[in-house]
């Protein structure tokens, strides 16, 4: 397993490079960059002086000479050629120096570590959610196949499935946040303005209560999902040969259940867990921060792709991606320890 491991890390370097090359090129040819959109600002600003961080660039009446478009494009690092722009990011990042913000003149590190805890927030919830609801109704409704609790779950959860959920939340803020009918829940922030000031348990219950609207918001489209994954994968191990032999040998559903079939059904669901989690730690979402007014990775992506903040898109796409890869090992490598029938060895030797 350590040779294969290894590859692994090794083939992770070629993927990380080659969608940094690819998306720091296709940077290059977006109209609109900093420089431009600096120099639009300047332009509106027809009778004062703007300045850009270098000193005054921008004198209205006078114009803007090639001088000064010089020191604005160096003060922005264009003034070096793409490919030596690209290894000294390159280099940068290896260390972890993500650089500063274009438009939010501070770190992109401190930034993106001010917004995580909306997105892990709603993330960790939403994980937890979908998982300690959709195992143990996907096992019910596998066992209870074509009967009457299968049909109207299946119904419900399906109709949550098509809901969109910007709708959802919209509905909800209707319904609960006051806007025609009852105002239960807050809609705005993560936490209350008098937070600082509130008892522990008062601190708990107004985080919770902040947390209610957008996490069933962004949870219930995910419920079918897992649900039905859960129901097939449950459904094709009580159908095999060895489920039959067990209760032939006079075994109790409940053990031919848990014991026998629970730990080949749940295969396919616990190598997808690694991911998840790692993923819920920095997913956003843009129309449920935006609805609910919380300032998480989502509206950060957002606002970053639209003001051509580089600094922000290139150095969190560096990170997600290492992230996404090392998820996508440990996925892998959860095959081996939940099921003993999978070795990487063998894979090793027929290679």
């Amino acid at each position: 397993m350590s040779s294969y491991i290894l590859r692994r890390i090794l083939f992770m370097i070629p993927t990380l490079f080659g969608v940094m090359l690819i998306t720091f090129t296709v940077t290059q040819f977006v109209p609109g960059g900093p420089v431009e959109q600096l120099l639009s600002q300047m332009k509106s600003h027809g009778g004062g002086e703007v300045s850009g961080g270098s000193g005054g660039l921008y004198q209205g009446d006078k114009g803007l000479d090639q001088e000064r478009i010089k020191e604005l494009k160096k003060m922005y690092g264009f003034d070096k050629p793409p490919a030596q722009r690209f290894i000294s990011m390159m280099k940068n990042y290896l260390s972890f120096d993500f650089g500063n913000s274009y438009y939010h003149h501070q770190t992109v590190v401190s930034l993106v570590i001010s917004k995580l805890p909306v997105s892990m927030s709603l993330g960790l919830w939403s994980f937890f959610i979908v998982y300690l609801t959709c195992i143990p109704l996907g096992i019910r409704k596998a066992v209870h196949d074509g009967e009457a609790f299968d049909v109207f779950t299946s119904g419900v959860i399906l109709v949550g499935y098509a809901i969109p959920g910007f709708v959802l939340a919209i509905v909800l803020i209707v319904l609960f946040g006051g806007g025609s009918f009852w105002s239960i829940f807050p809609l705005r922030g993560l936490v209350s303005d008098n937070w600082a000031n509130l008892s522990i348990m008062a601190k708990i219950t107004d985080y919770l209560w902040h947390m209610v609207l957008p996490v069933i918001s962004s949870t219930v489209g995910s419920l079918a999902v897992m649900t039905l994954l859960t129901k097939n994968s449950f459904l094709e191990e009580i159908h095999k040969q060895y489920v039959i032999t067990a209760r032939a040998k006079g075994l109790s559903e409940n053990r031919i259940l848990y014991r026998h079939i629970f730990r080949n059904a749940i295969i396919p669901i616990i190598t997808g867990f690694p991911g998840s989690f790692i993923a819920s730690f920095f997913t956003g979402s843009l129309l449920i921060e935006t609805i609910f007014s919380l300032d998480g990775m989502g509206l950060l992506a957002y606002d970053s792709i639209m003001n051509r903040d580089y600094p922000v898109v290139l150095g969190t796409l560096f990170f997600f991606t290492i992230i996404g890869l090392v998820a996508r090992l440990l996925s892998d490598l959860s095959y081996v320890m939940v099921d003993p029938r999978i070795s990487f060895a063998s894979v090793e030797s027929n290679k």
